[in-house]
């Protein structure tokens, strides 16, 4: 056998071993992006075009959070956002839409003294996908909810349910301690 017939070898070789790595790689990476992205991993993948550009974004949203100064609320503060709370849900039997207002506005203030961008919703969406993707639909729907109670289109069955829905990451978020959880 000649040398070439060798160097011939260890190219094919070197390649499979590189392919393989590559693609073990690649999968590693799929697996963590859904583990922490959970449902919003799915999600993003049936919106983009591709399986990579999905990815890539959930791994640019994993960046950006990396970046953001996330911190836990004192007890101060979770009592204080506990009590607006109750509030809020005792103000919903007389006036259910003007309590799901209060309740967006409360979830806000939360992320907002959290650390958390709160400029528009998407990029909430985007923040939040991060460390709370498990209640990122409860967000979902109660703001859209919320939008539709603005315009006087909504039942007070569907004011409950956007009240629930608030509360799961509501609750998320008053009570996480660490960093991307």
């Amino acid at each position: 056998m000649t040398t070439s017939f060798w160097v011939a070898v260890v190219v094919v070789v070197v390649v499979a071993v590189a392919v393989i790595g590559y693609i073990g790689l690649r999968q590693q990476r799929r697996n963590h992006l859904r583990e922490r992205f959970g449902p919003e991993y799915e999600r993003i993948v049936a919106e983009r075009d591709n399986r990579r550009e999905a990815e890539q974004e959930l791994l640019e949203r994993e960046q950006r959070h990396a970046e953001l100064d996330i911190r836990p609320l004192t007890a101060e503060s979770r009592d204080t956002y506990a009590q607006r709370w109750t509030e809020v849900q005792e103000r919903f039997v007389d006036a259910p839409a003007f309590a799901v207002t209060e309740a967006d506005q409360l979830v806000t203030a939360v992320m907002a003294e959290r650390g958390y961008p709160t400029e528009n919703f998407e990029q909430r969406l985007s923040d939040l996908s991060v460390g709370h993707a498990e209640t990122l639909d409860h967000y979902r729907t109660a703001h859209e909810i919320s939008g539709r109670a603005a315009r006087d289109e909504s039942s007070t069955e569907e004011l409950r349910q956007a009240m629930v829905h608030y509360r799961a990451l509501f609750e998320e978020l008053l009570h996480e301690t660490t960093r991307g959880r």
